[in-house]
């Protein structure tokens, strides 16, 4: 007789997510031609890590003008933190993803810019998987390729926020940019 037990397969993937906020702002306001537009990141965090666990959560953003609702949202709801960068996020994000890379099983970095080439390059030596979520249309095609997996438009929509305001109404309109 044959045994027909089926079998699941239990992932338990360790997941950092670390957001290069100039650029992925930036490639959103070009998108959507809105610099009031924000990412809705309480339906994008979710559908990037999928079934797996959420290790850290860090967003990095050039100034000091960073919205505290940003931190304050993004620690409440997945222990987040948000660190302000002097020039560009590329160094702390970088040195960051480094000191992970023996703490987790994946790192999805939140960027298009082929600045992270080498450090792709690096995380995969070291046996990372490393994923890429960004807009399409100012991602690399360099750093794709290099990338374990790029999130795909039908995988994993970018949810956006656009703020309108009108003379006396304000609103939030809800859609769903692919990258």
């Amino acid at each position: 007789m044959t045994d027909t037990t089926e079998s699941q397969v239990l992932i338990t993937q360790s997941v950092a997510v670390l957001i290069d906020g100039n650029n992925i702002e930036r490639s959103i306001h070009e998108l959507c031609g809105d610099k009031q537009t924000m990412i809705n990141f309480d339906t994008l965090i979710p559908r990037l890590l999928g079934n797996r666990g959420l290790n850290r959560l860090v967003y990095f953003r050039e100034g000091k003008q960073i919205s505290e609702k940003l931190g304050e949202r993004l620690h409440a709801n997945y222990h987040g933190s948000v660190r302000p960068c002097h020039k560009s996020a590329d160094i702390p994000l970088t040195i960051k993803a480094t000191q992970l890379s023996s703490k987790v099983d994946t790192i999805i970095i939140m960027s298009g810019d082929s600045d992270y080439i080498e450090l792709v390059r690096h995380l995969k030596g070291e046996g990372v998987r490393v994923e890429i979520a960004a807009v399409r249309q100012t991602t690399s095609q360099l750093l794709i390729d290099e990338a374990d997996y790029y999130i795909k438009p039908m995988n994993c929509p970018f949810h956006i926020l656009i703020y309108k305001s009108a003379v006396r109404k304000k609103s939030f309109i809800f859609f769903t940019a692919f990258s």
